[in-house]
This record gives structure tokens, sequence and C-alpha cells, in this order.
């Protein structure tokens, strides 16, 4: 592989305006963003509905989806650890502002999406939260036993008796499988790692109204896909946020993705062993590989990248399949 080819791959955001949305992605984060409303940061995204620029180097100007198009090398020809090569590049990395609350959803599977979404992806995604008030809590699960109490729960609008809030705080990491309930609460900010999709269903949106006309819901959809029951609430949230320093720590390890948390006070160093290996700076400063490195820079490491020296003091969240 030629020294062109082992450059990391810096990107520019696309940001999205939401209901729910905010002002800190541009005022605790160093991004010029669209307006007041800016609720999602796609920082690493090839996905139609997103898709990231190369901000320097030799690529400069070309998308992500270009880079997967064009040069399969910088990903391992697309190997995905001896399963089915993979047809489009397979993670999507957001920073989220909620201002307000975001909906009740659920997201389908791979097997239901194909049939029922035009050949998607399902969405299988984790967060770990970046900053939050004091008591936060976040929508995980539901309080339904079986299919029949869940049915008649969301018919009846029985919402208050359905949905179950977890504690969280600054530092935690929630895995969302497919078929869970969630909701982002107002006031939470978190990094999303999640699978290359798009696909939300609505469950329930507190009858609110956008451009004067209720959102859509897909109740149908939602019923199809929740599992019931819920996994126990105590299996959901992990503290992530004092681990040991200067190593990658792994969160969590799944058939889609695996990432790891970095905090640097030091020096670190690592081979970059995987088809590719994005990385988000969420706090701090420092170098790799003698480059400078801050808070709000996402890149991509490509395969055959070799040794990553670390040194400085900041918090990274990694992330490959």
């Amino acid at each position: 592989m030629d020294q062109k080819e082992k450059e990391i791959i810096f990107l520019n955001p696309v940001f999205k305006q939401m209901i729910w949305g905010g002002e800190r992605l541009g005022t605790d984060w160093p991004y010029e963003i669209p307006g007041p409303g800016t609720g999602e940061c796609w920082a690493v995204s090839a996905h139609q509905n997103g898709d990231c620029m190369v901000r320097e180097g030799a690529y400069t100007g070309k998308t992500l989806s270009q880079l997967w198009e064009e040069e399969p090398a910088l990903f391992g020809n697309f190997e995905n650890a001896g399963k089915e090569k993979l047809d489009r590049f397979p993670l999507l990395t957001k920073i989220i502002d909620a201002k307000s609350d975001l909906s009740i959803q659920v997201h389908p599977d791979d097997a239901y999406a194909g049939v029922h979404e035009n050949g998607s992806l399902g969405k299988t995604e984790c967060w770990y939260i970046l900053d939050c008030g004091e008591n936060a809590t976040l929508v995980i699960g539901h309080n339904a036993k079986d299919k029949e109490e869940l049915t008649a729960m969301i018919r009846e609008g029985r919402w208050n008796e359905f949905i179950r809030e977890v504690p969280v705080k600054k530092g935690d990491f929630i895995q969302i499988d497919p078929g869970t309930v969630h909701a982002i609460k107002g006031g939470i900010m978190l990094l999303e790692t999640q699978q290359n999709s798009d696909i939300t269903y609505r469950v329930y949106d507190y009858d609110r109204l956008s451009d004067g006309k209720p959102r859509q819901l897909h109740v149908e959809q939602s019923i199809d896909v929740i599992t019931v029951p819920a996994k126990p609430a105590a299996e959901c949230v992990k503290d992530a946020a004092d681990m040991p320093k200067n190593q990658k720590n792994l969160l969590i390890s799944c058939p889609y993705y695996k990432v790891w948390k970095i905090d640097v006070t030091d020096q670190v160093s690592f081979a970059q062993e995987h088809p590719f290996l994005i990385m988000s700076v969420i706090a701090g400063d420092g170098l790799i590989n003698g480059q400078l490195i801050k808070k709000g820079d996402h890149f991509i490491l490509p395969c055959g990248y070799g040794e990553v020296a670390l040194q400085g003091q900041m918090e990274i969240i990694a992330a490959s399949i």
C-alpha cells in the first residue's frame, strides 16, 4: 500500500435541523451549524441522506460513498472478518443534541427492513452520553409483558403505563438492539454509532405538530418489530466514564460493530488491524502520529494504516466492524 492510501481521512460533517434540536453543536462544539434547531451532526456517513466529504489530503472533495466505490483497498476490500462482502460503507457516526424530547421510536432488524424498506439495512445502534443534566433519563424498553398487552397499550395511547425511563449520566454507554423501544430526552447530548441506515419507526410523538401537521407515526410497523418483553432495565446501561487510561477499552462487540473508548492522558499506541477504524475526538486535543487533532474531529484510519501513536489530553470514541 502506498503512502497516499495510508493517509488519515478527515471528514466534514453534515448537519440536520430537527423539531427537537438545539444550538449546542455550534456553541459547545467547533462547528458552523446551519441555524437553531440543529439536532444531528452526521460526522462519519456515506448514507445518501447525508454523505460526508473528505476535508483535506489526496482525496479532498470526494464523498465517503465515492471513496467506498473507487478506493476499496482503503476499507480492506470490503472483507468483513470472513463474512459476506459489504455492499456499502457499513457504519454511521452521529452527534445528537436533543434540546427537547425525541419521539418514542423503534428500529427494525435487517430481515424486516430488507423486506419492508426497499432493501435497506436494519438499524442497530449504541450511545455514549457526552453530556446531560442531573437526574437525566432515557426511554429504553417498555413495560408490556406480552404482545397482546403491548398492542393494547399502544392502540389505546396508555403511554404512561407503556414507556419505561432509565436514569443515565455523562459517560454512560447504551446498546440499542433492533426491537428496543427508545427515545433520547431533552438536555442530552450523545455520540451514536449505528448501522448505515436511516429507518426509524415512530411509535408516539407527544401529539407534536411540524409545519402545522402531526408527524407521521408507524404504529403497525412498530407493533410488528418491538421485542416483548423488553430487556431488564439493569442490563441496558454500562458506566464507561472512568475506564483505564491510555488504552483501548472495548464498550461493545456485536455482529455489526465494535466500539472502544480511549482516554488519553499521556501516550497510547496500538496497531490499526481492522478493515478501517473510525475515530471521533469528543474532548480535549492532542496528536495522532504527530498530526494535531482536537474535539470535534472525526476521521478514518484506513486498512493497513499501521501503528497508531496518540498523545495529549483527550477522549476518543473509536469504531469498526
